[in-house]
């Protein structure tokens, strides 16, 4: 039977949501989230419980049109899971199909929701999820997965170079000052470049990082983001922004009230944090440092 979280920022369609899945005798349970960004705290935490934790999750049903994050978002974040949920979605607009498709969703539901069409998803869905457990207690139950880690070092020792160190997976640089940071998109995972980042956005857990061209979410806190690239001339101007004092391209001052506009956008700048950028921009005035001229 399925576990199921449900997501939608509309209480009433939430409700009718959770009602139609209830009833249905392939599923176990089935929660409601009003927002993307408590989804994704469920959904982390059911990642770290694994397939058997209590708070599993099997398939999520989102809605597309959210408050702050989407539900495209928030599929496009779960594809860099280890073991993502399936995902089907709920929604009453049809352009968003071959984006959702790209995604790897079961289905695509428009709504008003059609209870018959909702259980033709739902048999979907258990399908796969019947043999996505299939497959693990076949894995678990193979001889070649008992082999411990131990056993493959041993195995391995005394070869290449014969100092008997065995290299481990190559992953990308954790240094903080790393030029670049991996960013995920329909399951395809490319670096981007610090310097090309404007600013970026809190969400909750999560960080929407903006280009010139483009934006990425990203699973860092922006409290992080801040202590890692504030070396690199990132500064905080407000609980929900951290921009690139390069990329800044005015600051302006308007009945009290300070604003930047960096990448396009006019962000507002907090009291709190007012003289710090005041300070920042000063002191690279000084220095004989105006910026990237972009």
């Amino acid at each position: 039977m399925l576990r199921v979280l449900a997501v939608d920022d509309e209480e009433p369609a939430l409700e009718e949501l959770l009602f139609l899945l209830r009833a249905d005798p392939r599923v176990h349970s089935a929660e409601g989230a009003l927002a993307a960004t408590e989804a994704l705290r469920r959904l982390g935490r059911a990642q770290n419980g694994g397939p058997g934790g209590a708070d599993h999750v099997d398939v999520v049903f989102l809605d597309i049109h959210m408050a702050g994050l989407s539900g495209l978002d928030v599929a496009g974040l779960l594809t860099g899971f280890a073991a993502p949920p399936r995902v089907v979605f709920v929604t009453a607009h049809e352009d968003f199909a071959l984006r959702a498709f790209d995604l790897k969703a079961v289905d695509y539901l428009l709504k008003p929701l059609r209870r018959e069409r909702l259980a033709e998803a739902v048999r979907r869905v258990t399908e796969l999820v019947e043999a996505d457990r299939a497959t693990r207690a076949a894995m678990s139950a193979s001889p070649s997965s008992s082999s411990s880690p131990s056993s493959e070092t041993e195995a391995h020792a005394g070869t290449g170079s014969g100092t008997g160190v065995v290299p481990g997976p190559s992953r990308p640089p954790a240094s903080p000052l790393a030029d670049h940071i991996s960013v995920e998109r329909g399951g395809v995972t490319r670096f981007l470049a610090i310097a090309d980042i404007t600013y970026a956005e809190a969400h909750g857990d999560y960080a929407r990082l903006y280009t010139r061209e483009d934006s990425h979410l990203v699973r860092i806190p922006l409290s992080t983001l801040e202590e890692r690239w504030r070396a690199r001339g990132f500064v905080r101007i407000h609980r929900r922004h951290l921009v690139s004092v390069a990329g800044i391209e005015e600051l302006r001052v308007d009945a009290g009230s300070l604003t930047v506009r960096v990448g396009g956008a006019v962000l507002a700048v907090s009291r709190r944090n007012a003289r710090e950028l005041r300070d920042l921009l000063l002191s690279d005035a000084k220095a004989g440092r105006p910026g990237n001229g972009r």
